[in-house]
């Protein structure tokens, strides 16, 4: 871990396109430049003064394995949803010092730090204790007693992720207070576990439990190896199980209103916890129907009714679940500008496969080589066709959602011994040579004759180790 290398590439990328005189600069003022850079970009995480990358996601950063930006394929925006990084209108956060009061209600069960304990907790925000950062803040890795706020020798004692607020940060203290407020009280095994706050004058620090295994966005989207499809599944219903039990089972029902795969984290043993309350909202109660409220979120996973009316109800949350459900089935981004025309949008691509039992296969990640549970895939692909209704009264209720998932966990009716699955894929891998032979046919004779002689051949090992032979181990050691 660390800020060296990524200060590095930035600093490269800044000196490209510079005269000859800045490039001709001797190696100790270089070296003192990126020292400059990472000293200045540590303390605007430090202590709030400069500007945050608003292109790495917010909501991933109390995970180890998390301090790579959004790509080019990443969420994209749509004014005044946002792109990777939640963030919120004025209308409601604010950045200025607010007044104690009534504000904070804080649940017995945390723990009050002092900023002194956290800075030596995580040995003075030092880079190396850097895990990520966002609209919120920088997030940093600490070690604190089990059941004390004392800090302790790293490795030893509770290991803690600490996130502090940006003051000129896309998140306020509103975001930090529906945090402290809705972790505070609410407590389930699918939920990230805040272990406590730290408010000191302009200060405000958040503490959680630690989450070795970082994202769901990071191992969909930026592995070489892909998630086993037991792993994936697993996922899928630890996520489903903390929706519902925001929805249906927390004492007063809570809108999540943020779900994507960045706020999805995972501990040791790829169990998944949902994170960053900043935009929750309380339900509607009694009579009500829905809340209404400024439109946030992120453009892709937010439900098409709340975009458009600003109505948020339980079922923009199914909405949400139903695109992160499709994302892992398929290896897709919910919005992706690199794929080819039709198929920006993971949605609206994936419609018509998702009702269809013969088309399903073209929606199943392909680096899973056929190791999918067929009856599982299809299953799945029914839940997310539900969830994805145009009709909100018409999407399941989460506590369905889960019903419907649990049993798909022991199916082991793989895809690679089905003879239809071979068939299918034996044609489209005929259909796929034929073309690719025919274009190649073609470039070869336009080449010919511009060069007047038959162009050279050469040959390639195309063969690619399945990836199962590295498949994770779910009850691996905290990396």
């Amino acid at each position: 871990m660390g800020l060296g290398p990524e200060a590095d590439e930035v600093v490269s990328r800044e000196n490209d396109g510079k005269s000859d005189g800045t490039n001709g600069k001797n190696e100790k003022e270089k070296c003192r430049t990126r020292w400059r850079w990472v000293k200045l970009r540590l303390t605007g995480c430090f202590i709030s003064r400069s500007k945050v990358d608003t292109s790495v996601s917010g909501a991933s950063t109390l995970c180890a394995e998390n301090k790579s930006t959004n790509d080019a394929s990443g969420d994209q925006p749509a004014v005044p949803l946002v792109s990777g990084s939640t963030t919120t209108s004025n209308a409601e956060s604010s950045v200025s010092t607010p007044k104690m009061g009534d504000e904070l209600k804080v649940a017995s069960q945390l723990r009050k730090f002092t900023f002194h304990e956290l800075k030596l907790a995580t040995r003075n925000f030092r880079p190396e204790s850097l895990l990520g950062e966002g609209g919120f803040g920088c997030v940093f890795k600490g070690w604190i007693e089990e059941n004390g706020t004392a800090p302790v020798k790293p490795g030893t004692g509770l290991t803690v992720a600490v996130k502090t607020l940006n003051h000129d940060g896309l998140q306020g203290h509103k975001e930090w207070l529906a945090e402290v407020n809705f972790l505070g009280e609410l407590l389930h095994p699918h939920l990230v576990k805040l272990v406590g706050y730290c408010i000191e004058e302009d200060q405000r620090l958040l503490v959680y439990e630690f989450m070795p295994r970082g994202s769901l966005e990071n191992h969909l989207f930026r592995r070489s190896l892909p998630l086993p499809w037991s792993v994936r599944l697993k996922i899928a219903l630890g996520a489903a199980k903390g929706l519902a039990f925001l929805h249906e089972e927390a004492e007063r029902p809570v809108i999540y209103r943020d779900f994507k795969t960045s706020n999805i984290l995972l501990d040791a043993d790829y169990n998944a916890k949902l994170s960053d309350f900043g935009l929750a909202k309380d339900g509607p109660e009694g009579d009500k129907t829905h809340v209404s409220t400024r439109v946030m979120g992120t453009y892709g996973y937010a439900a098409p009714e709340y975009v458009m009316t600003g109505h948020l109800t339980s079922k923009s949350d199914v909405y949400s679940f139903g695109v992160v459900l499709l994302e892992i089935l398929t290896g897709r981004r919910s919005m992706d500008k690199n794929r080819p025309n039709g198929q920006h949008n993971l949605v609206e691509w994936a419609r018509p496969h998702l009702g269809e039992r013969r088309r399903f296969y073209r929606l199943i990640d392909p680096r899973l080589q056929g190791h999918f549970s067929v009856k599982g895939a299809q299953k799945a692909a029914e839940v997310a066709h539900r969830c994805l209704s145009r009709d909100p009264k018409a999407r399941p209720l989460m506590s369905e959602v889960v019903e419907a998932l649990k049993p798909l966990l022991n199916l082991k009716d793989m895809a690679s011994s089905s003879y239809y699955f071979q068939t299918i894929q034996g044609d489209h891998g005929a259909a796929t040579g034929s073309n690719s032979s025919s274009r190649n046919g073609l470039k070869k004779q336009i080449s010919f004759s511009k060069n007047g002689q038959q162009p050279m051949r050469s040959l390639s090992n195309s063969t690619i180790d399945s990836p199962y032979n590295q498949s994770p181990k779910i009850n691996a050691e905290q990396p």
